[in-house]
């Protein structure tokens, strides 16, 4: 294999989203064996794509708003997740010995800072997109968290 093909090749695979890939090309005389993978601190330095929209269940979309039923019971069908926008360490409180950001039943008004993740040692507020009270906590603090993940449910 020539030098511009190798190099075409692993130029594809650094841009792609891929975590491995395996080529072998054999000529009449020859096998050539390629093998790339990508480890868990070339992944972290990858572009960090900007902050992804919780989706919106349909009757959040029409207007409708999720009320309490008449025994105080409210229906956490209608919650909306709050994702992580990166790959990195969630922190829950600004500081080791500080009060979390939010606790379960906190109503947060949008722009509230629910979070940080840590990513390549940098700081990154995790904000409240919208009205609301948070329903469940679902990352731990301190653990790393994937792009997309569920750190928070709103409601």
């Amino acid at each position: 294999m020539d030098k511009k093909k190798l190099t075409e090749i692993i130029e594809i695979f650094k841009e792609s989203g891929l975590g491995k890939m395996e080529i072998s090309e054999t000529s009449a005389d020859k096998t050539f064996s390629l093998k790339l993978e990508k480890n868990a601190d070339m992944v972290a330095a990858l572009p960090v794509p900007a902050a992804m929209p919780a989706p919106v269940p349909a009757s959040a979309k029409d207007g409708a708003v999720a009320e309490p039923s008449p025994d105080g019971i409210k229906d956490y069908n209608k919650y909306r997740d709050i994702r992580s926008p990166m790959v990195g360490i969630f922190y829950a409180a600004p500081s080791p010995d500080a009060e979390p950001f939010v606790k379960v039943g906190q109503k947060v008004k949008k722009g509230d800072t629910l979070c940080i993740i840590e990513a390549m040692k940098l700081m990154n507020d995790v904000v409240a997109e919208e009205d609301g009270e948070i329903v469940e906590i679902c990352a731990d603090n301190g653990s790393l968290v994937e792009f997309g993940q569920v750190l928070f449910k709103i409601f």
